[in-house]
């Protein structure tokens, strides 16, 4: 019973583990607002909580035994009892003002710390137990690390699926405490299963077959850390990759998270599914494919090409992780091997997360991981996990060099013939050295030096004939260019692949708002409806992009923009750039910082009218789509005031979640979403916009109403209300329809009828 005990336990322990972060990370989200610098900050505490809770197990192994360690465990659970559930308390709020880090690193430390603390260590702990049970298994025990990434797949998996569109987050909480008291009892056991095995010091504790009992030398160590860092880096680099250049599909990221806990499936089951050899045999053939998609243009591919990088990661994952899995000590020095191992993965996700948006004006990360996991593949002169000193030649550093040469000498060709960058000329740049660094595949060092090269010459080729690009800045909130369209009549603020304003370079024709802000779309109808207000009102913003919407502003009017990405409102100020706000023919504010929480400093009353504009990325803020922050925006806006969403995307259809909001709230409610535009309506810089306009006056939207296109909001019973408590991103998502444009032009899809979920707790909005 011992064995299905401890792989019970080991499954447990991190679905706990997984369900833990997403739930704590929606409890932060009001609070702080949905900036990276918050998520990266969360990721961060709870990496460093991982890797002291490994620490610990290691430490508390190697001073006290195995033994005496399942006593003083079993003490050590019971005191995060005291901190559960987890909650971080209605008083609790962040500093007015000043850097929050420290205090977002406190409060979590005092409101998840111990428990997270005390369940990551689990892992490597039981493995160690394990090993000292006399069970035949015990040997080789690492087959439970497996075990225990088939756990933390499920929570993965199951957060978005099952728990967060059925469980609001109190009831939440309240069901990982239960859970975590089940894992008591289940150590509890494992620990008696322990202090009853006859054999206190099995003979394979002593080595391993094939493996001498010998110190773990520093090299090895770093080995340990470097296989395990590549496909954490990878992981967040191919993520990133994928939603900022490809497509911004919401939640994409569960995927290559999946792909990353099941190669460790694979490689640490008892018998690995997939043999580590074909690996390794198939990885430099994705390499030289992959390779060729970096330049690839998107809107030629689109999201067709995501299947490829997931495949390619988990290819290059496997490989890493089966060289782990191969290089795994005796069970002597278990803990300490997964401490390592945890370290890598820490410090892969910290250059990812912090070093890389300081560093890099592009996602280069995830190419700088695909060469390092080239130089990661075993040589084939190397059978033995033993052999571990790099072989490094003068050969390995020349021929990359002379791959490198053919590629400047093709670049040189192609310039003296002035032939355009093209994706065309692209492939030839690439793919003949790429042919020739194939050949060097059996040498990790040179195949991934020769690919490095290659990607860094054609890189470079490329970006001397990307001259419809004005600017590149990146910072924690991803990647932004200023560029012209295709046509080159515009210049538009991409994110991504998202769209987020574009003004014509005819000064004639500067002052128009174009996109999704035209004159002739659901937005101009809004302002024809207030344009007779004298004197004109105060209007909000969330939201700034080019700061299209400051065309509309009568003489003097007050117009204030609440914008999360300082580098977006650099770029809208640059009047080389847009001329939106420095012409604009009212007073135009900006103000920096998370919109739901700087626009509840404003005076109450303060705004005629208030717009949203954050939801056509990947990411949607959910925390701006709560009944509390409709109290918010209802408390800022005049009795007769109207507040208008726009929700294109897409990906996500959001008119039933924000109609439910308006019911709720007791406001009429209209939307316009135009599908079909005209040819003369996109030549003239018009995009299909989907907006949603509500008032607390019905008679104030009745001019909207009349309009063409614009029709009566009917919300179903069948969508539940998003509160800070509950939302359903999974209820409200949608495949791109067939015939629609690209994501890069940021065409709405038409809406479906939502997935039917379950009623949520309420809230009564004030």
């Amino acid at each position: 019973m011992a064995l299905p005990l401890y792989v019970v336990t080991l499954i447990l322990s991190s679905s706990l583990l997984f369900l833990v972060q997403p739930m704590v990370g929606k409890m932060i989200l009001p609070l702080l607002g949905g900036t990276p610098a918050v998520w990266n900050t969360c990721m961060v505490f709870f990496q460093a909580c991982l890797l002291a809770g490994y620490a610990y197990a290691h430490g508390s192994a190697a001073w006290l035994g195995a033994r005496r360690q399942a006593v003083a465990h079993l003490v050590l659970l019971m005191l995060p009892l005291i901190a559960l559930p987890i909650t971080f308390g209605a008083s609790v709020t962040p500093p007015p003002s000043g850097n929050p880090t420290f205090w977002l690193l406190t409060q979590l430390m005092l409101c998840a710390g111990l428990p997270f603390f005390v369940v990551s260590a689990s892992a490597p702990l039981l493995q160690k137990w394990f090993a000292q049970t006399g069970h035949p298994s015990a040997k080789d025990p690492y087959f439970l690390y497996a075990a225990s990434n088939v756990g933390s797949l499920g929570a993965l998996l199951g957060y978005p699926l099952l728990v967060e569109p059925n469980m609001a987050l109190g009831a939440q909480t309240t069901t990982w405490s239960i859970g975590y008291g089940l894992l008591i009892i289940a150590i509890a056991c494992c620990a008696i299963a322990l202090w009853r095995a006859k054999n206190d010091a099995p003979k394979h504790e002593a080595a391993r077959v094939n493996e001498p009992r010998a110190s773990i030398g520093w090299p090895r160590r770093m080995h340990w850390i470097l296989l395990a860092a590549v496909p954490s880096s990878l992981m967040l680099g191919v993520t990133t990759h994928v939603t900022t250049n490809v497509a911004a599909v919401p939640l994409l990221w569960v995927v290559p998270l999946a792909i990353y806990l099941l190669t460790f499936i694979f490689v640490f089951a008892a018998r690995p599914p997939i043999p580590h050899g074909l690996m390794v045999q198939a990885f430099p053939f994705v390499v030289v494919v992959l390779g060729l998609l970096f330049f690839a243009p998107p809107q030629e591919l689109g999201w067709y090409v995501i299947p490829v990088h997931l495949v390619a990661f988990f290819v290059a994952a496997m490989v890493c992780h089966g060289e782990l899995a191969r290089r795994r000590p005796s069970t002597q020095h278990l803990t300490e091997y997964y401490l390592w191992m945890s370290f890598g993965g820490v410090l892969g996700g910290l250059f990812n997360a912090i070093l890389a948006p300081l560093t890099f004006n592009s996602i280069a990360e995830y190419p700088i991981a695909v060469v390092a996991a080239c130089m990661l593949m075993p040589r084939k002169s190397m059978p033995q996990a033993s052999s571990l000193k790099p072989h490094l030649s003068v050969l390995d550093l020349a021929m990359p060099l002379g791959v490198g040469l053919i590629a400047l000498a093709i670049v040189t060709g192609l310039k003296m013939s002035a032939m355009p960058v093209t994706w065309l000329s692209l492939m030839a740049v690439f793919f003949i050295p790429a042919f020739l660094s194939f050949q060097f595949k059996d040498s990790p060092i040179r195949f991934g030096l020769a690919i490095g090269i290659v990607l860094l010459v054609t890189a470079s080729y490329s970006e001397s004939g990307s001259g419809d690009v004005l600017a590149v800045e990146r910072n924690f909130f991803g990647v932004k260019r200023v560029m012209f369209s295709p046509d080159r009549t515009t210049k538009l603020l991409a994110h991504g692949t998202t769209n987020h304003g574009s003004q014509s370079v005819d000064p004639a024709k500067a002052d128009q708002p174009l996109a999704y802000f035209h004159r002739n779309g659901p937005l101009g109808d809004v302002f024809n409806t207030i344009a007779s207000e004298t004197p004109p009102r105060p209007v909000g913003i969330i939201g700034l992009g080019v700061g299209s919407i400051a065309a509309y502003a009568a003489p003097d009017q007050q117009f204030t923009y609440y914008e999360i990405d300082p580098a977006v409102e650099a770029m809208a100020r640059n009047e080389a750039y847009f001329t939106f706000l420095s012409k604009c023919p009212g007073k135009v504010d900006v103000v920096l910082g998370d919109g739901r929480l700087t626009i509840a400093r404003a005076p109450d009353k303060h705004f005629g009218l208030i717009i949203l504009d954050a939801f056509s990325s990947d990411a949607i803020p959910t925390h701006l789509l709560s009944l509390e922050a409709m109290n918010v925006y209802l408390s800022k806006l005049s009795d007769d005031g109207i507040l208008a969403f726009h929700i294109s995307n897409g990906f996500l259809n959001l008119e039933p979640v924000v109609a439910r909001l308006a019911e709720r709230a007791h406001l009429a409610c209209i939307s316009r979403s135009d599908r079909g535009l005209r040819r003369d309506e996109l030549a003239d810089g018009q995009l299909a916009a989907h907006y949603v306009v509500m008032s607390r006056m019905p008679e104030r939207l009745a001019a909207l109403e009349s309009k063409p296109r614009w029709h009566r909001c009917e919300p179903s019973k069948d969508v539940p209300v998003w509160t800070d408590q509950y939302c359903d991103i999974l209820g409200v998502l949608r495949l791109p329809q067939p015939g629609t444009e690209p994501p890069h032009l940021a065409q709405s899809s038409p809406p479906r009828e939502p997935i039917h979920t379950d009623e949520s707790s309420e809230l009564k909005v004030k």
